[in-house]
C-alpha cells in the first residue's frame, strides 16, 4: 500500500481546493507521458500505455502493450517529465478551480489583506492564497491602504485567462453600498426593506431609496438603526463617505422631493415628454438642494431617473410670464391653454420648443397648423431669451443664421 501518495493527494485536494479525483488523474496522465518519453512513443505511434492508481491503496499498475512494467524503474529523465507533466496540470486544475469559485461569488463582498501596490493598483491576498487586483479606479478616492491591513471590497469581475484567473475588486460600485446594507440591516438582507434605487458618487455622496414590504416596519429608521448604529457602521467602512436615506414613492413628485432633502421643495412640476422635473424652492433652500458643486441635485436625478431643474419662485414666474405673453400672442389660442401646458409639465418656451407638435397635437387635441404657429413662436421667444441672458451665444446664434440666409 501507498499510504504516503494519499497522504500527498489529500493535502493537496485540501490546500488548492482541488478535486481528488481529478489529481488522481493528473497523475496517471503524467506517468503515461514519461512512460512514452522512455519507450520513445510518438502520438502517432501504436504503442499503448496506461496507468492506474487505486484511489484507496495508492498502488500503482502501469501496462505498455497489455505487458506489465514497473513505472519505478523508468529512470530520471522521464521521472523528470512526469514532474513537470503534474506541475503544469496541478497548476491548471487549481485555475479552473479558483475561477469556478470565485466567479459564483460575482458581486459579494469578500475580506482580505493588503499585499502591495503595483502601478497605482492594489493587490489583495484573498483566502487561500489568492490574488485580486483593485485598479485605481476602483478605489475610494482620499483612501490610503498600507501593507497587512484588512480590507473588504466587492468582487467586480472574474476573467480568466491561459496564466491565471484575474479577480478584480471594487470599493466605488453602487453595489457594494447595497451588499453592506445586507451585511449591516438584517431586513435588507431578509427581503423585509428593499433598496430599489442607488446613486454614488465614491468618497463623498450616496442617495438610497428604500421600500418596506412589511407595513410595521420603518425603512430609513430600520437602516439608520438605533441611535445611527447602523448606518454608522457603513459610513466608517467608507472612511465617512455621506449616505443620505430616503422613502422610495411609486409618486414620481413624491419621491423627487424625498431625493431632494434636506431641502424642502414647494413645487414640481413634471414633463413626462421631456423626462424633466421642475423644482421650486424658496431662496434660502436654493444652495441645499443644490448642493455642494451641484452633487445634491445631481445624485438626485440618478437616483429617480428624471432630469431635475431648479428654479427659484422668482425664475419661475418669470419662464411662465414669457410662455405666457408668446402663446397669447398667437391667433386661436384660449386662455386656458397656458394651464394645459403647465399641467403637461410645459414650463417655459425652451420647453414648448423642445417638445416640439406632437404632445401638442396628441395631448391637447388641437390642429396641426395651430400647432406648428404655437411651436414657431416658442422658438422666437427662445431667441429673445437667449439675447436677454446671454448676448454672447445670442451672437453667434445670429452669425449661424446669417451664413444660413447668404
Amino acid at each position: 500500500m501507498n499510504q504516503e501518495l494519499i497522504r500527498i493527494v489529500e493535502n493537496i485536494s485540501r490546500d488548492k481546493n482541488i478535486d481528488k479525483e481529478s489529481i488522481f488523474q493528473d497523475l496517471e496522465a503524467a506517468m503515461v507521458s514519461a512512460a512514452r518519453k522512455h519507450f520513445g512513443a510518438t502520438p502517432t505511434s501504436e504503442v499503448d500505455i496506461v496507468v492506474s492508481i487505486d484511489r484507496a491503496s495508492g498502488a500503482i499498475r502501469a501496462f505498455k502493450d497489455e505487458v506489465e512494467i514497473d513505472i519505478r524503474k523508468l529512470g530520471r529523465i522521464p521521472a523528470q517529465t512526469a514532474k513537470q507533466v503534474m506541475i503544469q496540470k496541478i497548476k491548471a486544475d487549481e485555475r479552473d478551480s479558483i475561477f469556478a469559485q470565485y466567479v459564483q461569488r460575482k458581486g459579494e463582498i469578500a475580506s482580505g489583506t493588503v499585499a502591495r501596490f503595483e502601478g497605482g493598483s492594489l493587490i489583495v491576498n484573498l483566502e487561500s492564497r489568492v490574488e485580486a487586483i483593485m485598479p485605481r479606479a476602483e478605489q475610494i478616492t482620499g483612501e490610503s491602504h498600507h501593507p497587512s491591513e484588512r480590507i473588504r471590497a466587492m468582487i467586480l469581475d472574474v476573467r480568466e485567462s491561459s496564466s491565471q484567473v484575474k479577480i478584480v475588486l471594487s470599493r466605488t460600485h453602487p453595489d457594494f453600498i447595497r451588499r453592506l446594507f445586507e451585511l449591516e440591516v438584517p431586513e435588507v438582507a431578509e427581503g423585509i426593506i428593499e433598496i430599489k434605487s442607488l446613486a454614488r458618487e465614491a468618497g463623498y455622496r450616496t442617495k438610497v431609496a428604500v421600500e418596506t414590504l412589511d407595513e410595521k416596519v420603518d425603512p430609513v429608521g430600520a437602516c439608520v438603526g438605533v441611535r445611527g448604529s447602523r448606518i454608522r457602521n457603513i459610513v466608517d467602512e467608507l472612511g465617512g463617505e455621506k449616505i443620505d436615506i430616503v422613502r422610495w414613492s411609486d409618486s414620481s413628485q413624491v419621491l423627487i422631493a424625498n431625493a431632494l432633502m434636506p431641502a424642502k421643495v414647494s413645487e414640481i412640476a413634471i414633463c413626462f415628454e421631456l423626462g424633466r422635473a421642475t423644482v421650486v424652492v424658496t431662496e434660502d433652500q436654493l444652495s441645499l438642494a443644490i448642493g455642494k458643486h451641484g452633487q445634491n441635485v445631481r445624485l438626485a436625478a440618478r437616483l429617480t431617473g428624471w432630469d431635475i431643474d431648479i428654479l427659484t419662485p422668482t425664475e419661475y414666474n418669470k419662464e411662465v410670464d414669457r410662455l405666457t405673453g408668446c402663446v397669447k400672442g398667437v391667433q386661436e389660442v384660449q386662455d386656458s391653454f397656458v394651464d394645459k401646458l403647465l399641467a403637461l409639465g410645459i414650463i417655459s418656451v425652451l420647453d414648448l420648443e423642445e417638445v416640439g407638435t406632437g404632445p401638442l397635437v396628441e395631448e391637447l387635441e388641437i390642429e396641426q397648423e395651430l400647432a406648428q404657429e404655437i411651436i414657431t413662436a416658442a422658438e422666437e421667444a427662445a431667441k429673445e431669451a437667449t439675447v436677454e441672458e446671454n448676448p454672447t451665444q445670442a451672437e453667434d446664434i445670429l452669425k449661424q443664421e446669417k451664413d444660413k440666409s447668404s
